[in-house]
């Protein structure tokens, strides 16, 4: 009895510890600061244009973009997302315009321009090293990355495709502000003020 309870035990840690270790970079993202990494509303310049920096990368998703009637280059600022979400997506505006940081508001605007209008997004930080036009041949794509599956740094569809319909809808249940406010908190972490 005594050895089949040694073997239970064993096996039970051998498992609780394979699935802690998948599992140990996303738990790390809940207690990471990640306030210090962000752009407060000061430190923004008050253009629109684009940083130097991002300039060369800018050009060559422009230069690489699909040829042919109808693919047009826009830069989504924080204002045409609010303006956008409000005519398009009303329910979902409150949640957006109270986002604290734009990063928050640029990571869920991708998903409603993609469920709209359909196209490429690609992070301004994500340059073209050859042509996007192969990936025209997929209704809907996104990019993998390691630690969480796929990523939102580079995705397309077409206008209406069910994978974007449904996340923009169903967006608004992942709003965790007022927790992770309260995690901050707890951990001890005060966020930036702008």
């Amino acid at each position: 009895m005594r050895r089949g309870l040694l073997i239970f035990l064993l096996v039970t840690l051998a498992i609780l510890g394979f699935l802690l270790n998948q599992v140990w970079m996303l738990l790390g993202l809940l207690v990471v600061e990640v306030t210090g990494d962000a752009i407060l509303r000061s430190e923004l310049p008050a253009t629109t244009a684009i940083p130097p920096v991002w300039q060369e990368v800018q050009a060559s998703d422009i230069a690489l973009r699909p040829e042919g009637e109808g693919w047009e280059y826009k830069l989504w600022t924080d204002e045409m997302g609010l303006q956008f979400i409000q005519q398009e997506y009303e329910r979902f505006y409150e949640t957006y315009a109270r986002q604290r940081y734009p990063t928050q508001r640029a990571d869920a605007i991708r998903y409603f321009v993609l469920a709209h209008y359909g196209g490429i997004y690609i992070d301004l930080d994500d340059g073209c090293n050859r042509s996007l036009e192969p990936l025209l041949v997929y209704p809907s794509f996104v990019s993998r990355t390691i630690s969480t599956g796929i990523s939102n740094d580079v995705m397309g569809a077409v206008p209406g495709h069910l994978f974007f319909v449904r996340v923009s809808e169903r967006i608004k249940n992942y709003d965790r502000g007022w927790w992770c406010s309260r995690m901050a908190l707890y951990i001890g972490d005060r966020p930036h003020q702008a």
